[in-house]
């Protein structure tokens, strides 16, 4: 007889994550920011999926990060931003995985934040096809991005990176024709910059 495992959540979607390095940004390998400390805004785009029963497709998680020192050391900063058309059920199924409380992988990733600042509901935008798209997070941050292309012709990828904020993905890297963040609020550094790291990827995340 077959014992059936139940997850507490699946979800599948997109992520489009932007931030101060170099393209490829260093922390995606292990190594150190450049500079120093990464600044990143980041969005995963639920396009379908329950958590615990709720449904939480069409819906948006959006974070704004500032990264110390080595990706690995923890202690980041973050304000977490959550979709405002989500109903206060969606919202408490998005933060109960997104603040690692479900667990899976993505608790891992999240468990490397120290520091949350805030939680606020935003107007989120988040359009990704093949490395190149836009992300708006209410008034805090924007961005476009367009992929790296390789010999072929197509997005460059990259796989099996000892980080991830998709694990389980490749993600497609690129560079950010523009990137803002508007962190002092908050006491996070603001940003504005062109021509920095960019990584656009889908996700499954199950718990």
């Amino acid at each position: 007889m077959t014992t059936q495992v139940e997850t507490s959540y699946d979800i599948e979607g997109r992520l489009l994550e932007v931030c101060t390095c170099e393209a490829v940004c260093p922390c995606w390998v292990g190594l150190d920011p450049d500079g120093g400390t990464c600044e990143s805004i980041l969005a995963w785009a639920v396009d379908r999926g329950t958590i615990k029963g709720v449904d939480v497709s069409d819906r948006i998680i959006g974070v704004s990060v500032h990264i110390p020192g080595n990706v690995f050391a923890g202690n980041w900063s973050a304000v977490v931003y959550v979709d405002d058309r989500t109903s206060q059920e969606q919202q408490e199924a998005l933060l109960s995985v997104f603040t690692g409380q479900l667990g899976g992988q993505i608790a891992d990733l999240v468990a490397l934040i120290g520091d949350v600042r805030a939680v606020e509901r935003v107007p989120i935008t988040c359009t990704v096809e093949d490395g190149a798209g836009q992300l708006l997070i209410g008034d805090v941050g924007s961005a476009t991005v367009e992929p790296l292309v390789g010999a072929t012709g197509e997005p460059t990828t990259l796989h099996d990176s000892v980080f991830t904020s998709i694990p389980g993905s490749p993600a497609f890297v690129g560079t950010a024709s523009s990137f803002r963040r508007a962190g002092s609020a908050h006491g996070l550094a603001d940003v504005e910059t062109s021509g920095r790291n960019a990584i656009q990827g889908s996700f499954r995340f199950t718990g």
